[in-house]
């Protein structure tokens, strides 16, 4: 999953995207609002992580001008204690959920888990297929119970993946939900880690579909794991 954090409190911005990144997400980072319109209208995101007062263009005004675009990934609004106005203005701009500073960044944390899984139509911090279960809370995937053992990159394919089941994901789609935006991105390596994945999880649960991308799939007869 790839996040998108605007915030001009440098400090601040890089606590956040080391927690994050130690969650297995993806971050790229803006410090103004200007910067922070352009990457959010020009690389797609999971969800964004907003702040409200912002150098250059208010967090306000990004959001209204990406919402203006149909820009839909769901968005975080960072506030001030005592700016309650700030809070009515974000979500009437269009933000899902808001947190208010001084924060726990554990806080940030779980919304942003439950802004993701919600967006993909889980209300559950567990996704299940079949005999896979990701743990968004922990970061963690086990088959049959036991723990699987994934590299950086095989975790944030199955995640991605589990968080669509059922859909069909391109390749240049996973490229660009799995680097960050300064990445040598080379979709052909895809093929690797959806190869490495199957030899661990099982060879079914991830179609390949020809000339499209690929679609994991639970077993007949057994729960996905999705609830709306």
């Amino acid at each position: 999953m790839r996040i998108l954090i605007v915030e001009d409190d440098k400090d601040l911005n890089r606590q956040l995207a080391e927690a994050l990144i130690e969650q297995g997400y993806v971050v790229d980072r803006a410090h103004d609002g200007e910067e922070g319109h352009f990457l959010g209208d020009t690389e797609p995101y999971d969800a964004v992580i907003l702040d409200i007062g912002l150098p250059e263009m208010d967090g306000v005004t990004v959001l209204e001008k990406w919402r203006a675009d149909n820009r839909t990934m769901p968005v975080l609004i960072l506030t001030a204690r005592d700016r309650w106005s700030d809070k009515v203005a974000g979500i009437d701009a269009g933000a899902d959920d808001y947190v208010t500073k001084p924060f726990h960044v554990e806080e940030v944390l779980a919304r942003i888990r439950a802004l993701i899984r919600r967006a993909s139509g889980h209300a559950s911090s567990e996704i299940a297929c079949g005999p896979v279960r990701l743990d968004t809370k922990a970061s963690k995937a086990s088959v049959d119970g036991t723990t699987l053992k994934l590299t950086s990159h095989e975790f944030r394919l199955l995640s991605y993946l589990m968080h669509h089941m059922g859909e069909v994901v391109s390749r240049t789609e996973l490229v660009e939900h799995m680097y960050d935006q300064d990445f040598d991105r080379d979709s052909n390596t895809i093929e690797v880690f959806v190869g490495r994945l199957r030899k661990k999880i099982g060879v079914d649960l991830i179609e390949t579909v020809r000339g499209l991308g690929y679609r994991m799939v639970a077993p007949d007869g057994e729960t996905s794991g999705k609830s709306g």
